[in-house]
């Protein structure tokens, strides 16, 4: 009996992956005997798959490629066959047998282990987007299986392909793909011909092997369970499910680009969690509630959250509000605190769980943009080191970042930064 949510599993992710959803599909017997399918055949989709047709762009070396979908199915997950560890025999797993999966398979558009792996990374970015999974390979959340085959340059038709299976991270997914390039190539160039099999990847010898040959499809005997009726998916539930979509993280990745001016890089890197990418975009809103525009706010948030927090505290997103990050940016605005006291005060909320402006208040870590303050500790400094003086006045400008790290530091980073540049380069000319 089908289980209900995995088919609107299935249909949000087809959403997300640009596929057609089929308004009928139904589920067909896939023969094969193997330990971990006790019952010689698995429930799976065939001739009608729920998903077909769709696409996703990946982005490699500054540019974007369009990777097919071919279809996307659910089936029953099989057993695990577990071999290491037990002394002279191997065990079966059943605990997930029988249990619902979902299937995305590509169209053959992947040319370099690099672009699987970029395909693999967004596939992942956007299932847990649209929470289905949670992307965790090491526990089998979602586990990959690339299939490659070698072919002379020039040619049209394709190799024949090698299924590769026993791969729990991107890594090793890597890895495998290859010295499985290397291990074919070596084959084809002795003469030799590639049988069509599935290998498993040993990531202790670092190379794949033979597990079983690759059956075709008419080697599973496929034929429609005659105990499950069709399944029929209306363009309601469709419609309802697409309202419930988040935005993706490609598009989330466009926006930060264009409408907040952020590399593509920084914009990669917060889109990776969903989580994140939301927090980010609150705490600009809030920043620019002073007036502000989003790429003026952008670059400081952006970096707080990528740089500095996750130095601070995992998960942070759930500890201090998108509101403080906010705030902070507009007191640094004003000239009220300096960029190096964001993180002095972030460290001391996540310690103490006090508010960001509280700290300020509390810690008296106001900016200073007093010039008379400002000038005696720029005297002292210069007092201090009168031989970077000399060098500087000298011509040896670049000593100058030397004096504004040594006022910052003297000041405990509450100086104002544009205060000291000012004053300094008055100073030091004499």
């Amino acid at each position: 009996m089908i289980n209900r949510k995995a088919v609107e599993f299935a249909v949000r992710a087809g959403l997300a992956l640009n596929c057609t959803i089929a308004p009928m599909n139904r589920f067909a017997r896939k023969h094969y005997f193997y330990p971990d399918l006790p019952k010689n055949y698995q429930i799976s989709q065939y001739e009608l798959p729920i998903c077909e047709h769709g696409w996703v762009e990946i982005g490699q070396n500054g540019t974007r490629k369009r990777i097919g979908i071919r279809r996307a199915h659910l089936e029953e997950d099989a057993g695990k066959n577990l071999h290491t560890g037990i002394a002279g025999a191997s065990h079966v797993d059943l605990n997930r047998a029988g249990t619902p999966l979902l299937e995305i398979v590509t169209e053959p558009d992947m040319r370099t282990p690099d672009e699987a792996i970029a395909y693999l990374k967004l596939l992942r970015d956007i299932l847990v987007y649209v929470e289905v999974c949670d992307g965790n390979m090491e526990e089998g959340s979602l586990r990959c299986e690339p299939n490659l085959s070698l072919r002379p340059v020039g040619a049209k038709e394709l190799g024949t392909k090698v299924e590769l299976k026993n791969i729990n991270s991107f890594k090793f997914v890597k890895a495998a793909m290859e010295y499985e390039i290397k291990r074919q190539e070596k084959v084809l160039n002795e003469g030799g011909k590639i049988v069509q099999e599935t290998r498993l990847w040993d990531p202790d010898k670092g190379e794949t092997a033979t597990m079983r040959r690759k059956e075709e499809a008419h080697d599973y005997r496929y034929f429609s369970d005659p105990d499950l009726v069709p399944l029929r998916i209306t363009t309601d539930m469709v419609e309802e499910v697409r309202k419930t979509l988040p935005e993706l993280p490609e598009s989330m990745r466009k926006s930060f680009v264009n409408e907040f001016g952020l590399t593509e890089y920084t914009a990669t890197v917060l889109t990776a969690n969903r989580e994140v990418a939301t927090y980010f975009v609150a705490s600009a809103n809030i920043a620019c509630e002073g007036g502000a525009s989003k790429i003026e706010v952008s670059k400081d948030i952006a970096n707080w959250i990528t740089v500095d927090l996750p130095g601070l505290a995992k998960e942070f997103w759930k500890s201090v509000p998108a509101s403080e990050i906010g705030e902070l940016w507009r007191l640094k605005r004003k000239g009220e605190i300096s960029g190096p006291i964001v993180k002095t005060v972030l460290e001391e909320r996540l310690k103490t769980g006090q508010s960001a402006v509280e700290i300020v208040k509390a810690k008296g870590l106001t900016q200073v943009s007093d010039e008379g303050a400002l000038e005696k500790i720029i005297d002292e400094v210069m007092a201090k080191n009168p031989q970077q003086v000399a060098q500087y006045r000298g011509g040896k400008e670049q000593v100058f970042g030397f004096f504004v790290g040594q006022v910052m530091k003297a000041s405990g980073g509450k100086a104002n930064p544009g205060k000291v540049n000012e004053l300094l380069k008055r100073k030091l000319a004499g």
